[in-house]
């Protein structure tokens, strides 16, 4: 059989208290005469203070400071040397806008709105299409004019 006794002696300088236990240990009907059982002593923890005398948790304070969450767009606009500008729009992975057809008369204000050096570098492409333009209207003005007087020696 087993037996444990405990005993609590308070400690007075620290407040704190320690546990002690005593541990006797006796056997059915077989003690030895010449060693008999000594009591073990045997140090435990401390035992825990009441939850009232306990320190609080600390939390760290809550920050005040507002949290940025960045979205990644993508918008990619193209242009043809004929002048043609459509606009591709992506949001993460996710393509929003493929392929809308806009002017270049608002891509090169859009261009203007963000930046100088983006606007200087799409009306560089912008007046490369326009001077493309004016040379093809001009060769099909001398065309219409050699029609117009084909036409005209017909009529006669």
């Amino acid at each position: 059989m087993f037996y444990d006794h405990a005993r609590v002696e308070p400690d007075a300088q620290r407040g704190n208290e320690n546990v002690q236990a005593d541990t006797l240990v006796e056997q059915e009907d077989k003690v030895d005469a010449e060693a008999p059982a000594a009591p073990v002593q045997q140090e435990v923890a401390p035992v825990p203070q009441e939850e009232s005398e306990a320190k609080p948790a600390t939390k760290r304070p809550k920050s005040t400071a507002k949290k940025t969450r960045t979205v990644e767009l993508t918008l990619t606009v193209t242009g043809t040397a004929d002048g043609e500008w459509q606009a591709d729009l992506v949001h993460g992975t996710k393509r929003v806008v493929q392929g809308l057809v806009i002017s270049a008369a608002a891509v090169s204000r859009a261009a203007k709105e963000l930046h100088d050096d983006i606007a200087g570098g799409i009306d560089e492409v912008i007046e490369a299409a326009r001077s493309q333009h004016r040379t093809r209207m001009e060769e099909l003005e001398a065309e219409l004019a050699k029609v117009k007087a084909a036409l005209a020696e017909l009529s006669d």
